[in-house]
């Protein structure tokens, strides 16, 4: 436990220097211009659950599938540059906690960039009069969920990202998986299981009948988002414990 730490504080230490805080930002930035504008329904006024789904869009189809491949890219940049996974390990570290470590940081960022997005849509709805009470089972449970939907995600780009001295390689492949989810999210037949689209449908507020506890279809949860991130995650660590240095 206390290597891992001290790997996890190495790579808070190698992020202090970089832009990558600028894009914790960035989404619910944008996600805020489009809760500002956001129209209210005919004959009615905005509330909290519009709200959330107007500024959802944006984010969680687009930006967040997009962070989460470019935080890890950005995770793996550094050892990519000047032998550096070389050094790195020819140290007495774990293998096994130096990719855990990576992917926690991964994790975290984007648990970051939701908790922001999270006091973005409460600083936009009041903003806007929207008022108390405040749904914050709502905002929780959709953004919580959409932060698990992402694990899947980061698990993929850092078994990539870790493969591949390229920087470009892995954002490329991540954003060519993103860019079709709004057509996939409205396909009863695909949205379910497409891993890309499974943070904005998670986000998302509906109803909860035969619901799983993360505000997804109970199959979706089990076999796209539990199952994909088993799968990623056990292919990234397997190749680099194998790596070649």
């Amino acid at each position: 436990m206390k290597m891992f730490l001290r790997i996890l504080s190495a790579e808070r230490l190698k992020l202090s220097g970089s832009y990558i805080w600028l894009l914790v930002l960035a989404s619910p930035a944008a996600a805020v211009l489009m809760g500002l504008f956001a129209a209210s329904p005919k004959g009615g006024k905005l509330d909290w659950t519009i709200l959330l789904t107007v500024m959802s869009m944006l984010h969680a189809a687009l930006f967040l599938p997009i962070l989460s491949g470019l935080y890890a890219a950005m995770l793996c940049r550094h050892e990519h540059l000047d032998g550096g996974w070389k050094a790195l390990l020819a140290l007495p570290v774990s293998r096994t906690a130096v990719y855990i470590a990576k992917f926690t940081m991964a994790a975290l960022l984007l648990a970051a960039t939701q908790a922001v997005f999270m006091a973005a849509v409460i600083g936009t709805g009041l903003f806007r009069g929207i008022g108390a009470p405040i749904p914050w089972e709502l905002l929780v449970r959709s953004i919580t969920a959409s932060f698990v939907a992402c694990l899947p995600l980061a698990a993929l780009q850092m078994t990539v990202s870790q493969a591949w001295s390229s920087f470009a390689a892995p954002l490329a492949l991540n954003v060519s998986f993103t860019l079709p989810n709004i057509l996939i999210a409205n396909s009863a037949t695909y949205g379910p299981y497409y891993p890309w689209v499974q943070p904005l449908l998670a986000m998302l507020p509906h109803g909860q009948a035969d619901r799983g506890a993360f505000n997804l279809p109970l199959e979706s949860l089990l076999i796209v988002v539990l199952g994909s991130f088993v799968i990623f995650f056990a292919a990234g660590l397997l190749s680099f414990r194998r790596k070649a240095v």
